[in-house]
């Protein structure tokens, strides 16, 4: 149950009042979770990315009784398109930088973030929109060098 509960928890974060399960992207490796983490960051600086920062939020649940130490939501961006996009839709700033969980289940290692798409209905110009549509291929192209890793 409180691996359940655990789950729900970190699904929630990225999971705006209109996205459902379906807008989540999900990628599940054996590797270990610092193997995973390392993999996750090294795939993500090839396609361009830069992480903002990795917080753990282990304290906030071992505060809560659960047993772990591997939970981390990565903050992840191209900081010249976040500041672009946060200046002409001040809407947006809640959702950036995206952000991906990470966590361990069991002997796997799992990825997930909300699918980039989801925030093209927050902005009104169609070459921005395109900027989500990049987003959601790197993140698929991120995902599979993750799970090719193993």
């Amino acid at each position: 149950m409180k691996l359940f509960l655990s789950k729900t928890l970190l699904l929630c974060l990225f999971i705006s009042t209109h996205a459902a399960a379906s807008d989540l992207i999900m990628a599940r490796s054996t590797l270990s979770f610092s193997e995973a983490m390392t993999n996750l960051q090294v795939s993500l600086k090839e396609h361009g990315y830069t992480v903002a920062r990795v917080q753990r939020i282990d304290v906030g649940l071992t505060g809560m009784g659960y047993k772990t130490d591997m939970y981390r939501i990565v903050f992840v961006g191209k900081a010249d398109e976040i500041k672009y996009l946060v200046n002409k839709y001040p809407q947006m700033i809640p959702y950036m930088p995206p952000k991906v969980s990470v966590f361990a289940e069991g002997g796997d290692t799992l990825l997930v973030t909300a699918n980039p798409s989801l925030f093209a209905h927050m902005v009104d110009d169609e070459k921005d929109k395109v900027i989500f549509e990049r987003w959601e291929s790197d993140v698929y192209s991120v995902f599979d060098d993750f799970r090719r890793a193993e």
